[in-house]
């Protein structure tokens, strides 16, 4: 086992220099820039701006020389701040990036949270009722709702949910995180929270209990076609205890895979529901930094996930050796 994670994590590094040579070179390309966004907003302004400010303010945000040796040169500057955990400072906030993402991310990370344990205990045991009904009425109802939950776009989805929960029915607030026309502090302060995530946390759940149900379904299925299952039942165990022992146990490996992705998705924030109800969330950040040309968020922010998504790899492929004792990991 500590042989596995020791190459796997070499393995890693080798993947995250890949990645940061990509992320590097592709944002360096991207046509939004954002010196000359401020630019353009001086000038606006009534202002006049001289070549020789332009040119100090490119040289001031290191991003005067767009040459191949110039690009290459600040790569290696770049990546030598990320060896000492440096991500940079943000051009729009002007402080570091860590920081922001630390500031926003808690938000994201709570929604996110809270939607996939509610996904989990919805979506597995439909999928297993799914499974063990098979072509009934019940699998029927279960497949169509799932299929309709699939098919939404989120921005359609989440503005449907409001209009009805928020605007209409006035059940809950229809957007932000907080109200700011009311002074609450302690208890207060904690419902109002929770009130204004109700509709988002909803609106994840309902969009993505579809894959993992279907998933869940399909495994199910191709495990209660197993000998082994046969032969439990025609020992006479009970029907509860051949489901839920023998063939859900087997059921989880498949879901285990599906859960490498968890980790990033769980700290990268949902993007389109967070413009939706307008949250203060990493997402709506990371969204903001791409249109304004914040050139080290975005590469600071996506090697936070690069970093995620490794480690989920990797938990993942430990999580194999829990729920199957027959994989060893050499």
């Amino acid at each position: 086992m500590f042989k596995y994670i020791v190459k796997r994590l070499a393995l890693a590094v080798v993947i995250l220099l890949g990645v940061s040579m990509i992320i590097y070179f592709l944002i360096r390309l991207m046509p939004v820039d954002f010196i000359q966004s401020k630019i353009d907003a001086i000038s606006r302004g009534g202002a006049t701006v001289s070549d020789e400010t332009v040119k100090a303010m490119y040289e001031m945000y290191g991003l005067g020389d767009n040459t191949f040796s110039g690009i290459l040169k600040g790569y290696f500057n770049w990546l030598g701040a990320l060896c000492r955990f440096d991500l940079g400072t943000s051009f729009v906030h002007q402080a570091p990036v860590a920081d922001i993402i630390v500031e926003h991310m808690g938000i994201s990370f709570a929604i996110a949270f809270i939607a996939t344990v509610f996904e989990f205990l919805i979506a597995i045991p439909l999928g297993i009722t799914a499974a063990t009904h098979q072509y009934s009425l019940r699998d029927y109802i279960v497949t169509v709702l799932v299929m309709i939950g699939i098919s939404l776009p989120s921005f359609f989805f989440g503005n449907m949910l409001k209009d009805l929960l928020a605007l209409k029915l006035g059940w809950l607030p229809p957007s932000g995180l907080v109200d700011a026309t009311v002074m609450q502090s302690g208890m207060e302060l904690l419902l109002d929270y929770v009130r204004h995530m109700v509709i988002p946390i909803l609106t994840i759940v309902i969009l993505s209990i579809g894959a993992r149900m279907r998933m869940t379904r399909t495994n199910m299925l191709e495990v209660l076609n197993s000998d082994y299952i046969r032969t439990a039942r025609a020992k006479g165990l009970k029907e509860r205890v051949v489901i839920n022992k023998h063939a859900f146990r087997n059921t989880l490996i498949p879901l285990v895979t599906s859960m490498a992705g968890l980790l990033p998705t769980l700290f990268s924030g949902a993007i389109i529901t967070e413009q939706v109800f307008a949250l203060p969330g990493i997402g709506n950040v990371a969204l903001d930094a791409m249109n304004r040309g914040d050139i080290p968020f975005i590469m600071g922010y996506n090697m936070f996930l690069a970093l995620l998504s490794v480690l989920g790899v990797l938990l993942a492929d430990l999580m194999y050796a829990v729920v199957d004792p027959r994989v060893k990991l050499e």
